[in-house]
């Protein structure tokens, strides 16, 4: 029996196209590498390494320590400097990433959405790829009025040491809940990073408003719709008996 609800992040409960979300995202933070000192093409291309660092985690190291040490080695830095530049990043995401907010599609089912499935006795898990501090995934989360405490856990770089699509990701998720994969719906607008949770037992439904399926993987096997439809879908499933 279902009793637990994992909702992907970026292009699920929050709505908009990666690829605007990320030329802001990227313009701002290279403005924060800039103001460090640093060269920004450089450090842009030193995030993506660590980015890669993370996605290529093998669960012996959290992701936070994979993408630092990979980006301190790609820009030669050293403990104290990168400490600096660590800080410089969490202030910008409490405060100048919220610009980023520009590119959303406003609505009010996201919220609705989570807080609808709690008060029916779901465990609520926010699993975005864990690629950003905890204090960027509380700004985006804030962006459609939810936050932390809405989540039974919330995945972040500093609490999980896999990255979508590896089925690792899903089984740390599963092991901190208390759960067995027949016992989750994953929900989210990718078929490569989000569907994969399908082959472990989980039940899914594709969020279609926002799809990214670049590979263009056929997707007619999957539960899918709107996020309109998504809420149709949750409100089907019973309340669970606490």
């Amino acid at each position: 029996m279902i009793d637990t609800i994992l909702f992907d992040l970026d292009g699920t409960l929050l709505q908009f196209k990666q690829s605007e979300f990320m030329d802001i995202y990227i313009s701002e933070l290279k403005k924060v590498f800039i103001k460090l000192g640093l060269d920004a093409g450089l450090s842009i291309e030193g995030l993506w390494a660590g980015t890669k660092a993370m996605v290529l985690n093998d669960g012996a190291k959290l992701n936070t320590e994979r993408f630092w040490e990979k980006f301190a080695g790609y820009m030669g830095l050293t403990v104290e400097r990168l400490n600096d530049i660590e800080k410089a990043c969490d202030r910008f995401y409490s405060d100048r990433f919220n610009i980023v907010k520009s590119v959303l599609k406003p609505g009010d089912i996201p919220k609705r959405l989570v807080h609808a499935m709690a008060a029916k006795g779901y465990v609520v898990v926010l699993a975005t790829n864990p690629m950003f501090p905890e204090c960027a995934v509380e700004s985006r989360l804030g962006w459609v009025r939810l936050g932390i405490r809405d989540f039974r856990l919330v995945t972040h770089y500093a609490n999980s040491t896999f990255c979508k699509p590896s089925p690792g990701y899903y089984r740390e998720i599963l092991t901190k809940i208390n759960k067995k994969p027949e016992q989750c719906v994953m929900i989210g607008n990718s078929p490569t990073e989000d569907m994969c949770a399908g082959a472990l037992g989980m039940e899914t439904f594709l969020v279609t408003d926002y799809l990214e399926n670049e590979p263009g993987e056929d997707i007619s096997a999957f539960r899918c719709g709107t996020l309109a439809g998504l809420e149709a879908y949750l409100n089907s499933l019973p309340g669970i008996i606490q």
